[in-house]
């Protein structure tokens, strides 16, 4: 039992997906994911803000601002 259980809760681990919520300027120049939206790297978006998962922000090729790290 112990055996089924165990390997049922790895294959649930394997299935899931990263859903963390990060942020981006939605402005054409915006390279950099913020984890808060009340990052210091956010203060100069003057276009909208939008959340998106991580695994899209990485998709789009952004990278972690460097004030979150």
């Amino acid at each position: 039992m112990k055996t089924i259980f165990l390997s049922l809760f790895f294959l649930a681990m394997a299935t899931c997906k990263e859903t963390t919520t990060v942020y981006l300027c939605n402005s054409d120049g915006g390279k950099k994911y913020h984890l808060r939206t009340d990052c210091r790297g956010l203060s100069n978006c003057h276009y909208q803000l939008i959340s998106v998962t991580l695994e899209e922000a990485k998709k789009q090729g952004k990278t972690l601002c460097k004030w979150e790290k």
